[in-house]
């Protein structure tokens, strides 16, 4: 429910398939709307816009003035304080006290100056005597683009029955009167000798400044549908990969996932090389994605259509996946078994690391579902794992191949060509590329991955690691022997903390080196070849 939704009825129709329905007000609206007061420059405009304020505060009216910008509310500030009106201003600045001014703002004689989104969603209360003066009075200091952020602007007044008043101040300086009709006014202007100061109020002025709002929104809806289209394309592509994360995460029809990514490739491994014939290479991507033989020998090869050959390749392919799965279960479940035993009642999750030889993951596995399974929840958790974070590296990639995608068949219009129809089409091929890689990079590590550990005391319990005390660490070097490391486990055998004495580099001593024909050192009186220094190389 919105108060200014009916200027975007078309807009709500055809992209949402949502109609407008326009509800009468509670109580007849007794607000006088006026027509727009058109300036020559923004200077004139201004120096109107105050005389009004203070012919209003006179009143005994309180004022609304609703600006554009922070810039313009500041400046309008700064022309009151010189007129000496006392006015409060409601900005992003003063968000702290946006309650307090709002509150305030029906008192009779109080100005306010606000900028679109100030004070939005509460209504502005009239304090005593306001409607006999004539209720709240709304400024306005420039037309909007939109009709709708205008008529939110005139909605502040008048609320319930309330009287009041509204009243746009614009001048052909503005920017939406310098794209639209700013000349044709002017002259307009110029013949009937408007001199500097006046003014020209005419409904027919105000009809079209509200077309120039009009072509403005349509425009702006133009782009939103715009958007919208090259959006569709993407949130198609979403929902596929989303779905497929669902599968991983939760492990719903993650099987079954896994089925079908083994016979896309084998099917895309057969096409690829019905054409080709060329057997080594067909025999080298068999070990290189399945770890498998050919199902088919070179003369076989050469005959067999694409589809029998993508059957045979995704039937040998399923014997190899059964074969390993069990084979990596049935070495695990010892340890599996072991760990349960001994430590089921503190540990819940454990940790099993598992690599294909270049990379390396860590499985979270839990205990007690893999011991029940004799470890087939190793290989459950396993293909959990590797396909949730393969599927979100290839999806982050094509997200970015996707916004440079969209920047770049923008020069198709130089062409005389639809962005759009080029979008589409190439976002299919990116998207059909990037499925391809996802099987072909879960399927190559699911086939490859096998566990690095041999024995109970490299599994882990999966828990958060521990946070080092900092306090108990010592760094004074009369605590710390010499050559040890802060912080490192000390040997066993080590003297409590406080009886610990610091070893002390003793000096190494060198004797004087004896030769061979020297009396030998011992005082034998024989020479030291023949005494202490037999054997000794001459």
């Amino acid at each position: 429910m919105t108060g200014t939704a009916e200027t975007e009825a078309g807009e709500f129709w055809q992209i949402y398939k949502l109609d407008v329905v326009v509800i009468p007000t509670n109580r007849k609206i007794s607000r006088d709307d006026r027509e727009d007061l058109v300036y020559k420059t923004t200077r004139e405009k201004y120096n109107a816009v105050i005389e009004e304020i203070e012919a209003l505060t006179k009143a005994s009216r309180p004022v609304l003035v609703g600006t554009t910008s922070v810039e313009i509310s500041e400046l309008l500030s700064r022309m009151l304080k010189l007129r000496n009106i006392k006015h409060n201003v409601l900005n992003a600045k003063l968000h702290q006290r946006e309650a307090e001014i709002v509150a305030e703002a029906g008192f009779a004689g109080t100005v306010t100056i606000a900028t679109n989104m100030a004070g939005r969603g509460t209504d502005i209360k009239l304090g005593p005597g306001v409607k006999e003066a004539g209720g709240l009075a709304i400024i306005g200091t420039e037309r909007h683009e939109s009709r709708r952020v205008d008529r939110q602007l005139r909605g502040r007044s008048g609320r319930q029955g309330d009287p009041g008043s509204t009243q746009f101040f614009v001048s052909l300086e503005d920017n939406l009167m310098r794209l639209f009709g700013s000349e044709r006014i002017a002259r307009l202007m110029d013949r009937m000798g408007i001199k500097e100061g006046e003014v020209i109020q005419h409904s027919m002025i105000t009809k079209s400044i509200e077309r120039a709002q009009k072509k403005v929104e349509e425009n702006n809806f133009g782009i939103r549908k715009r958007l919208l289209e090259y959006d569709d394309v993407m949130n198609s592509q979403r929902e596929v990969i989303y779905k497929k994360r669902r599968h991983a995460l939760f492990g719903e029809r993650l099987t079954l996932d896994l089925e079908n990514m083994q016979y896309d490739y084998s099917e895309s491994l057969a096409n690829a090389f019905a054409d080709q014939r060329n057997f080594e290479e067909f025999k080298l991507e068999l070990i290189r994605i399945f770890s498998i033989d050919a199902p088919v020998n070179e003369q076989e090869f050469m005959k067999i259509k694409a589809e029998e050959l993508a059957d045979k390749i995704f039937e040998a392919s399923q014997a190899q996946y059964r074969f390993k799965s069990k084979m990596i279960a049935d070495k695990a479940f010892p340890v599996i078994q072991q760990v349960f035993e001994t430590q089921g009642q503190v540990i819940e999750n454990i940790v099993v690391p598992f690599t294909d030889g270049m990379k390396q993951v860590q499985v979270m596995v839990n205990l007690k579902k893999a011991f029940e399974t004799h470890g087939a929840e190793i290989m459950t958790a396993f293909e959990r794992t590797i396909a949730l974070a393969l599927i979100d590296d290839a999806w982050k990639e094509h997200l970015r191949e996707m916004d440079e995608l969209k920047t770049s068949v923008q020069n198709a219009v130089y062409e005389q060509k639809d962005p759009l129809l080029i979008y589409k089409f190439e976002s299919f091929e990116l998207f059909k590329k990037m499925l391809e890689q996802i099987n072909r990079d879960v399927l190559s590590f699911l086939y490859k991955g096998f566990i690095p550990v041999q024995d109970s005391s490299n599994v882990k319990e999966a828990r958060p690691q521990p946070r080092t005390d900092m306090s108990k660490l010592k760094t004074s070097h009369e605590e710390v022997p010499v050559g040890a490391t802060v912080g490192a486990p000390q040997p066993q055998g080590t003297a409590p903390e406080g009886q610990r004495q610091v070893a002390k580099p003793q000096p190494v001593r060198v004797d004087p080196k004896v030769g061979r024909n020297d009396p030998c050192p011992c005082g034998s009186g024989k020479k030291y070849k023949n005494c202490h220094g037999v054997g000794e190389p001459g």
